[in-house]
């Protein structure tokens, strides 16, 4: 289609590896770690994502008259809605018990990562029709494919007001952030806080030092075969206690480590010389993203200190502006990390159900800028002089 000097084509990828890394990339311009192209090929390339897991990859990159890509989306055909973090299967049994079939559908995402992020990727120079295309063809190709619908969970504001303003049903979620105020240490965070909650961290973080574990901060050159496969170890047998199996392989960790070292953040807990638990974080684009706990045994406190209080260390230490914690989590707020809005846009072409759908929606985003606003109340930042 037309961006006002050039067609657009928009083409299916059958998965990452159809386009090169630097035009992928050249699209991924804002330091998220989890839209680089080494990143999904991590997860294609260790079968973590596959048709055979339910995520088929249908990447769309949209090319100039000249071949060259203006804007990639990363986009699978889905079989289930695991490992998505915006819930449908309610809409699903919904969909299905009035004779109609939901899966597959379209999800535009980054597998099993719940992070907001650019999901309409374009090149800084790209045209203005190219975001625009982007959609129609995503909407063509649920139509052409017979699926029941397309979501992009976890957009950018500005692509979910996009998406909103395209004909696309919006959704709010919420999730747990924390801001970097300009402090130059923990204890200054910790005087931001209220006595009684300053009180409450400086005894868990004191609990976990003076225990027998000890942690260690590994990036970059620091992380070595031996902690990837102690942490993957952790990481299943976390998953396995609360999910019953984990998605990702060792394979997708060793791609990790091999293309993306200098964007980890490996959190590791030794206890007299032996590994016993990680925490797992990215950074880019000034933020660290907490993604993956995992524990061989139970420590008091020590889930806390690993994912929530050495992540403020490292953005202090860093100037990084802010950590992302991860999905869900009322607990982390008096730990600082305050409640934020999160984001997903719904193509539904069945007019009675997208109907069914807007109408609950809309009573959903209320609920849920009141929970925000309920919240938003607990903040253990000081409002006045303790």
């Amino acid at each position: 289609m037309p961006d006002g000097s050039d067609a657009i084509t928009v083409k299916v990828l059958n998965g990452i590896g159809e386009v090169a890394a630097a035009e992928w990339d050249a699209c991924a311009t804002d330091g998220n770690p989890f839209v680089r192209h080494a990143f999904l090929a991590a997860l294609e390339e260790s079968g973590s994502v596959a048709a055979r897991s339910g995520w088929q990859p249908a990447h769309l990159a949209a090319l100039d008259a000249q071949g060259r890509v203006q804007g990639v989306t990363p986009a699978y055909f889905k079989g289930h809605s695991y490992g998505e973090y915006v819930f449908d299967h309610a809409w699903a049994n919904a969909y299905e018990r009035a004779g109609g079939r939901y899966y597959p559908k379209l999800q535009v995402a980054v597998p099993f990562t719940p992070v907001t992020g650019p999901r309409l990727l374009l090149r800084p120079d790209a045209g203005p029709g190219v975001a625009a295309a982007l959609i129609q063809a995503l909407e063509e190709l649920v139509r052409r494919s017979g699926l029941s619908s397309a979501h992009v969970t976890f957009p950018l504001a500005e692509e979910y007001e996009r998406l909103g303003a395209a004909g696309w049903l919006q959704r709010l979620g919420t999730q747990y952030h924390w801001d970097n105020r300009g402090y130059g240490s923990f204890d200054d965070f910790l005087g931001a806080l209220n006595a009684r909650k300053r009180k409450a961290v400086k005894r868990e973080r004191r609990e976990v030092a003076d225990s027998s574990v000890r942690l260690h901060a590994l990036t970059g050159d620091d992380l070595k075969p031996e902690h990837w496969d102690a942490f993957h170890r952790f990481y299943l047998e976390t998953a396995d206690r609360k999910w019953g199996g984990g998605y990702l392989n060792r394979a997708f960790f060793r791609h990790l480590g091999a293309t993306m070292a200098d964007s980890v953040v490996l959190v590791m807990c030794e206890d007299n010389g032996e590994w016993v638990a990680g925490a797992l974080n990215l950074m880019g684009g000034g933020v660290l993203y907490g993604r993956n706990w995992g524990s061989d045994g139970r420590y008091r406190f020590l889930h806390f200190e690993a994912c929530y209080y050495r992540a403020i260390d490292f953005a202090i230490e860093h100037g990084l502006t802010r950590v992302e914690a991860g999905a869900q989590g009322e607990h982390k707020i008096q730990r600082g990390y305050l409640p934020q809005p999160t984001y997903s846009a719904h193509w539904i072409p069945d007019a009675g159900f997208r109907r069914v759908l807007a109408a609950h929606l809309e009573q959903e985003r209320v609920a849920v800028h009141r929970e925000m606003e309920v919240l938003a109340e607990y903040s253990p930042y000081r409002q006045t002089d303790d």
